[in-house]
């Protein structure tokens, strides 16, 4: 059998080849990025008694490859090139024909183990990516490492060129789908326009070549999806293995509790101003202290009153010191406690307020969390703490409705109001709501009774509670009525919220056991969170810009993966 070498022993497909091989009894020569620079022939182990190798080429570039093949020539040599066969890949394939005593090209489609680039999005609950029909049989790199071991041990394959496929083509979306069933976290697809995933991909540092390469391949895909392969059956006597069983051997990487990197991206403000001031930094992660966990944010959201923070505006409310964390709202994933964290550990998911919420990790004081509803993704749950306290609040606590009452909730679709519309009707009300022609549907969806257009039809007076969300509306003449005005927060951000408007003002106090009451009603399925748009961290200049322009509607969350 003579001696094996495989290069890049430690990686993806390498460990489990090596594996293989040493369960099949071969003595294993291994090398890794580790060992050395594979392309200097000086980094190879001793080739004495070595027949046949394993080559997996770790660069975007034939360069050194002439001279390491040299060094190799008149062995059996196995190639890992890809169905791509990008130009570095055919100048090796050429140059192992050209040496090699035996040769075989391994030319996989798709890993499996691609999914991974989506780890963070999948515990934040929603991937965002362009092509979510892009149709591909992704292939387990196990089998890989199997049809390799097969071309180096067994007779008959000098001169093939395997084309590897899993055993059936799955869309990305499809594959997302898996991955929620599979590791029980709720996560959806989100699509992209190509334009828009091509701004994440070159902002997250990917090189601009690569991204178009990889969006003009998805195109592709989604009209012409790459056909199943009977290749890693026929060679290893074996079936392929479906992706299911790969994202159930993985399922830990995507919720197992990520390490902190050193430093983070946060939006922040150094100066007060319009939309203009808000920057990308990147600053060191914080760390918790006695009584305080450190999370994985997930997502933050934007509330309006944000803009009276970053304007400067009522300096005595928001007493933010500069340079200041934009965010508020915050869902994330408990990363690691300080001492006294008061139950949390690593790998909680949380939601709730914190100052700095806009950032890939805040500290928060433990005692201000609440476990995240089970049955949407982590990122939803940002959409809930401010409004949704606000709106349990305006109906409990200061109008107190009661069944049988009729209650207008005046602007119902914004964010406040479909958690309004929601709580009004569990309370046994009849509920009346005006809404925009743009809204409507989506408010009458959370089950108001009626739906008034606001722009054209006056507000009704035969209401016992009304709740004003829009603070500069006319309220109807009437006594038989309680009034609970309420706006957007424009409070102090770290635990109150004040509600504007006349007769009836109040502020939102902070209360993380009525944020838990919340998340059991929406785990209950009687609260339904609605996210009316989501934008990374890098488009929050552009959403100040959109509130100012009155072009927002509804609850929108900022994801940090």
């Amino acid at each position: 059998m003579g001696r094996i070498l495989v290069t890049g022993a430690t990686g993806t497909v390498g460990r489990h080849a090596v594996a293989l091989l040493r369960e099949a009894g071969a003595e294993v020569v291994t090398l890794s990025g580790r060992d050395g620079d594979l392309r200097d022939p000086a980094t190879l182990p001793p080739l004495d008694g070595v027949t046949s190798v394993l080559l997996i080429w770790p660069f975007a570039t034939a360069d050194g490859a002439r001279e390491v093949l040299r060094a190799l020539a008149g062995r059996r040599v196995v190639y890992l090139s890809s169905a791509a066969r990008r130009g570095w890949e055919r100048e090796v394939e050429r140059l192992v024909e050209e040496v090699a005593g035996e040769w075989t090209f391994l030319r996989p489609h798709a890993f499996a183990a691609n999914a991974l680039r989506w780890a963070r999005q999948v515990r934040a609950g929603v991937v965002r990516a362009a092509y979510g029909a892009a149709g591909m049989p992704v292939v387990h790199e196990r089998d890989i490492a199997a049809v390799a071991v097969r071309a180096l041990l067994d007779a008959g394959h000098h001169g093939a060129a395997y084309a590897l496929t899993g055993p059936e083509t799955l869309s990305q979306a499809d594959q997302v789908r898996i991955v929620s069933e599979v590791t029980g976290l709720p996560v959806r697809w989100e699509e992209l326009a190509p334009d828009q995933a091509r701004a994440a991909l070159l902002a997250g540092g990917r090189p601009r070549g690569a991204v178009e390469e990889m969006l003009r391949a998805q195109a592709e895909l989604v009209s012409r999806p790459v056909p199943v392969t009977s290749a890693v059956e026929e060679v290893t006597k074996a079936p392929a293995r479906p992706f299911r069983e790969w994202v159930r051997e993985h399922a830990a990487a995507f919720s197992a509790v990520p390490q902190a990197a050193s430093a983070m991206r946060a939006a922040r403000i150094h100066e007060f101003g319009d939309a203009s001031v808000i920057r990308a930094d990147e600053v060191a992660i914080p760390r918790p202290g006695p009584g305080e966990v450190l999370l994985e944010v997930a997502a933050t959201s934007f509330n309006p009153s944000e803009i009276g923070l970053r304007s400067g505006l009522l300096p005595e409310v928001f007493r933010a010191s500069l340079p200041h964390t934009l965010g508020w709202d915050v869902s994330g994933t408990v990363v690691e406690t300080g001492a006294g964290a008061g139950g949390l550990e690593p790998g909680d998911r949380v939601f709730g307020m914190v100052d700095g919420a806009a950032a890939e990790y805040v500290v928060a004081p433990a005692d201000v969390l609440a476990k995240a509803p089970r049955s949407i993704p982590l990122a939803d749950a940002a959409a809930v703490p401010v409004a949704g306290l606000t709106a349990w609040q305006a109906v409990h606590e200061h109008a107190r409705v009661t069944p049988g009452q009729r209650v207008l909730v005046n602007g119902a679709g914004g964010g406040v109001g479909m958690f309004a519309v929601q709580l009004a009707k569990l309370a046994g009300a009849h509920v009346t709501a005006t809404a925009s022609p743009r809204s409507a549907a989506a408010v009458r969806r959370l089950g108001a009774d009626d739906v008034i257009d606001y722009t054209t039809t006056p507000l009704p007076a035969d209401v016992d509670v009304l709740l004003n969300l829009i603070p500069a509306a006319h309220e109807p003449a009437g006594q038989s009525r309680t009034t609970v005005p309420a706006g957007e927060p424009a409070g102090q951000a770290r635990t109150t919220v004040s509600i504007a408007g006349g007769d009836g003002h109040f502020v939102m106090r902070y209360d993380p056991g009525e944020l838990a009451a919340l998340a059991a009603l929406i785990d209950d399925g009687a609260l339904t969170v609605e996210i009316a748009e989501s934008h990374p961290l890098a488009e929050l200049a552009q959403l100040h810009r959109r509130a100012e322009a009155g072009d927002l509607r509804g609850k929108i969350t900022i994801l940090m993966g």
